[in-house]
């Protein structure tokens, strides 16, 4: 796994406009509606001012104030999937690891303190039974995670865990469902996983199931959500486990938006401007309905959520695959399989999506609703080898809020995104629920 390192990246001077006058006044206070204001006084590293007879320039390293701003404020990320990566094959993610997108010294690196750990459940076990299970031995991975390293990590019930942990130095890891599988039509289960941890479910995954219709399944049996579905949504609303609506279908997000009293999220979801047909990103109606709300959408940096190419890509590599194995007369797990994959990975290389690809995302966003409903959900561990350039791992997030701040974005702003918002969120289900 590649690590990147924003120190990389040169100076940029740039004359001192009158709006890069409002970026550089915007470096000495923040203001955070889930966070403590702090002023900024940049360093001389950081900005060198030198004068003439008829201007001003201002050079700022770009670079060394991204690292600052990720080491000074919370950066949650709303869906990781560490535990299912670990449940396939175990790494010690206190210490560096061989594989994966996330460890203890990336995180450390990239400045990332709460990550929700992803209690990824496989659609398929709707049918055949095993959801709570795994959803249970998932959720004890996490919890060993952090009794194997307390110095390191700790479990995050609430806002204040998180901030608290945040105080002492610790990586928050609060947890979400994806997959309202384990729930299996009964509602004490919700109390349940609300009691080991569970602050947000994805309503549904890949397929239909008893609580959703999907977004990825082109069988619709409940034409959005399911009755029990419409009672689930409230009872979340009542015990502070927030709504995800990432993986559901439209009509399903409608629905969950005539029912819900609290804010939601779309954990890791991007934005269906950019990919067109792709139901698994939001429209611009779902993005301004989600901000009516109050919500929040995640975005997600994996190439195919980001980039219409990596989209086309993989369709026309299935279809090879495809004719490949038909022609052929081949089993799909058959070695000649495997050999032709890796071979037309090679003449035919993944058109991996940009950093500043990503960041159009955010801007979408931004220029759609404001900067109050956005943040981020990587999906770093759940979308394999798509991951764009310079965003490969959890060591990355300084280049994220570098690239914000070149595109004019204030602090206060940077830091909605890292972590503002999404706190809010979670702080209005929990104030709802203190209520109910």
């Amino acid at each position: 796994m590649n690590q990147i390192s924003s120190k990389s990246v040169k100076n940029h001077p740039f004359k001192l406009s009158p709006l890069m006058a409002g970026i550089v006044l915007s470096l000495g206070v923040v203001v955070s509606g889930c966070q403590d204001a702090k002023t900024v006084t940049p360093s001389s590293a950081n900005i060198a001012e030198s004068t003439s007879n008829t201007e001003q320039v201002v050079a700022v390293n770009y670079a060394e104030l991204a690292q600052e701003i990720a080491k000074k404020y919370i950066i949650t990320d709303g869906h990781i999937d560490v535990p299912y990566r670990l449940e396939d094959e175990f790494e010690n993610v206190a210490e560096h690891t061989e594989h994966g997108d996330f460890d203890f010294p990336r995180a450390v690196s990239g400045g990332l303190d709460a990550p929700f750990m992803s209690i990824y459940i496989p659609a398929r076990l709707e049918k055949s039974g095993g959801s709570k299970a795994l959803a249970d031995k998932l959720i004890t991975m996490v919890e060993d995670i952090v009794k194997a390293a307390p110095d390191k990590f700790a479990l995050a019930y609430s806002t204040a865990d998180v901030k608290a942990n945040f105080a002492k130095g610790i990586i928050s890891l609060p947890m979400g469902m994806e997959n309202g599988s384990p729930i299996e039509g009964d509602l004490a289960n919700l109390k349940h996983f609300y009691d080991r941890g569970i602050r947000y479910i994805t309503l549904t995954h890949s397929k239909a199931n008893h609580i959703s219709d999907s977004s990825y399944d082109e069988n619709r049996p409940a034409g959005g959500l399911t009755d029990f579905g419409k009672t689930l949504v409230a009872e979340m609303n009542n015990i502070g486990v927030m709504v995800d609506v990432a993986h559901i279908s439209d009509e399903a997000f409608y629905d969950v938006m005539a029912i819900t009293k609290t804010p939601v999220i779309a954990s890791h979801s991007s934005a269906r401007h950019f990919t067109p047909g792709f139901e698994r990103n939001m429209s611009d109606e779902m993005i301004k309905a989600l901000a009516v709300n109050g919500g929040v959408i995640q975005i997600n940096f994996g190439s195919s959520f980001i980039s219409q190419k990596a989209i086309d890509y993989g369709t026309l590599r299935k279809a090879a695959i495809k004719t490949f194995i038909t022609e052929n007369n081949l089993e799909k797990d058959s070695d000649e399989v495997t050999t032709f994959k890796a071979a037309y990975k090679i003449s035919n290389p993944y058109p991996f999506s940009s950093l500043s690809d990503v960041l159009d995302h955010f801007d979408h966003v931004v220029k759609l609703v404001g900067i109050d409903y956005v943040g981020i959900g990587s999906d770093y561990d759940g979308v394999g080898d798509s991951l764009p350039t310079n965003l490969k791992d959890v060591a990355s997030y300084p280049n994220l809020i570098e690239g914000l701040l070149k595109r004019a974005y204030s602090e206060a702003d940077i830091v909605k995104i890292l972590s503002g918002n999404v706190l809010r969120v979670w702080q209005a289900a929990e104030a709802y629920a203190a209520q109910h």
